[in-house]
């Protein structure tokens, strides 16, 4: 598998694929960072090229899944790869807690430690659920949806596609986020928010509206 990214939220991804015991034929790829090294730990390879990144799947093992944040960039991400022949593969913790009772999750989904997702819960491709997040009952996450360390979802809840949630927000029952959303760290979520926003504050209060997106 390739972990796109090499820092940061990459090396949390490492870290379920080592308690799934899923570190064999591992690499990241990092387009961007001049200083990345050529093995992170001494173990697994950084590739530097699409042409490179096309081999590995080729010959090594044709999975990818995302390892940066921000839902725009994981959405061009995995049309990239994509393109090149891999397959988008979800990273779901084991120390992850995750209902028995018609919950699905999507292709490409980074679920991390601590997360805790109840029963009648759609997570859509490629959602970032952080570590300690929990969401209830009867919830939708959409598409590439980032949700940030502590973010508490409540039952009935809708989460457009490409939205952010900050650490620590809270969303109330029966609420809908649009597309396009940034919601603040803290922020609790008490009313419906409309797409292409960006909401704060204690109840969280629309502040500054965002281009649609193109996709």
């Amino acid at each position: 598998m390739i972990i796109i990214g090499a820092r940061g939220f990459a090396k949390e991804v490492l870290e379920v694929l080592h308690q799934l015991n899923q570190t064999d034929n591992v690499a990241f790829y990092d387009d961007v960072n001049s200083d990345v090294p050529e093995k992170l730990y001494n173990q697994f390879p950084v590739l530097t090229s699409l042409s490179q990144a096309e081999a590995f799947f080729k010959s090594t093992d044709n999975k990818f899944t995302i390892g940066i944040g921000n839902p725009i960039l994981r959405k061009q991400i995995f049309d990239k790869f994509s393109a090149l022949g891999g397959q988008y593969s979800a990273t779901i913790s084991p120390k992850a807690s995750i209902g028995n009772f018609n919950t699905s999750i999507g292709k490409g989904c980074n679920i991390m430690t601590g997360a805790v997702i109840t029963n009648d819960i759609v997570v859509k491709d490629g959602a970032l659920i952080n570590l300690n997040c929990t969401i209830g009952h009867d919830s939708v996450i959409g598409q590439f949806v980032e949700m940030s360390p502590g973010v508490h979802i409540s039952g009935n809840c809708t989460i457009g596609d490409y939205s952010i949630l900050g650490t620590n927000a809270t969303m109330l029952p029966r609420i809908t986020i649009g597309k396009n959303v940034t919601i603040g760290a803290g922020s609790v979520i008490t009313k419906d928010i409309p797409d292409n926003c960006v909401a704060v504050g204690v109840p969280a209060k629309i502040v500054k509206e965002l281009p649609p997106l193109n996709f």
